[in-house]
């Protein structure tokens, strides 16, 4: 999962450390524009403590320098959930202390106890998502109910997906009756002939803003992030929002202390912040993911609740993407890249 970003600037404040044991200084680290400005800004006035906002692009990269640093630079990382269960088993991150946390009791019980942190050791969920459909049903001639609708060729040229590899191969092992999470190349690779059966029908394959294009027309239906989702709704109500028949993907952003963290009373300090009922409904808002604190839910505006909370009955359809085999891995990629040059990208 991704934070989505926008088209108006943000303030993030940067404040280059002169030692690492600075307990005047919080290092987040995560994605661009996953708080609102002013959610950080009222912190480092309650508190004192200045923020230091260090951005990654991909779980990957996060991963990658957290090794390296062995646990340390970092103060509290944001990041998707299979990537967390790999920070977890190479001890690179420290099991939470909940005293320090009197908001604790706010989570939302539906995004606990998951395969990446099963017992609710080492992680405070974050926002949550999942990739759906949407379409303009001005412009496309058909009722889409399920990803394999998608393959209509009255849809050539006209389809928008996000860029993840998981994701979209994923749907097509969701349409052949698969799971997204398979280590069996045969199935992987019968998904993959199946994947290309849509490069015709694809126009786009983006992360960022990937709205704008549904927004201005230039494709018809996309497959998107919640993020993306919640934006372009509340741009233009009449578009159509499916939760595709065959399943979907389900994916939960957490935060965690690194097991090195210099300075992790300023972490539990942000976290205790940010799960206050009222903070946390503003925090959603902005970011435009699922609520993960059930208190903040009923604080959330009218206007966004559609968008921000589960639907009713939603998680029996649902399954997470985790890791898989080298193996598998390796196919997937290989598979996406012929997919994407199949499609023209």
């Amino acid at each position: 999962m991704k934070k989505i970003f926008r088209t108006t600037a943000i303030l993030i404040i940067v404040l280059i450390c002169a030692g690492c044991g600075n307990k005047k200084q919080l290092t987040i680290y995560t994605w661009s524009e996953m708080f609102p400005p002013d959610v950080l800004e009222d912190f480092e006035r309650e508190t004192g403590v200045r923020i230091n906002y260090v951005n990654f692009d991909t779980n990957e990269t996060m991963l990658a320098r957290l090794q390296a640093a062995k646990g340390g630079d970092y103060d509290l990382v944001i990041a998707d959930d299979y990537i967390i269960e790999a920070a977890i088993a190479e001890g690179l991150v420290q099991k939470l202390d909940k005293s320090k946390l009197s908001n604790y009791r706010n989570i939302n019980p539906i995004y606990q106890g998951q395969f990446y942190d099963p017992a609710d050791e080492y992680t405070v969920p974050y926002g949550a998502g999942v990739q759906t459909i949407v379409y303009d049903p001005e412009r496309v001639g058909i009722d889409i109910s399920a990803y394999v609708d998608l393959w209509n060729p009255s849809l050539e040229d006209s389809v928008g997906i996000i860029d993840s590899f998981r994701v979209i191969n994923g749907m097509a092992l969701k349409v052949i009756g698969q799971s997204y999470n398979t280590n069996d190349l045969g199935v992987i690779r019968a998904a993959g002939d199946k994947l290309r059966e849509l490069a015709p029908n694809i126009r786009l394959i983006r992360d960022d803003n990937l709205q704008d294009e549904l927004l201005s027309g230039e494709i018809a239906a996309a497959v998107m992030y919640t993020s993306q989702v919640t934006m372009l709704m509340m741009e233009n109500p009449d578009l159509k929002v499916v939760f595709p028949t065959e399943g979907i993907g389900f994916g939960i952003m957490a935060a965690f202390i690194p097991a090195r963290a210099s300075n992790s009373d300023a972490a539990y300090a942000f976290l205790d912040y940010i799960l206050d009922p009222e903070r946390g409904a503003r925090c959603f808002e902005y970011l435009g993911y699922y609520s993960t604190c059930s208190a903040s839910d009923p604080r959330i505006g009218a206007e966004y609740r559609d968008f921000l909370t589960l639907p009713e009955g939603f998680n029996t359809d649902m399954e997470m993407i985790q890791s898989i085999s080298p193996e598998a891995e390796e196919l997937h990629s290989l598979i996406w890249t012929e997919f994407k040059s199949a499609a023209g990208h």
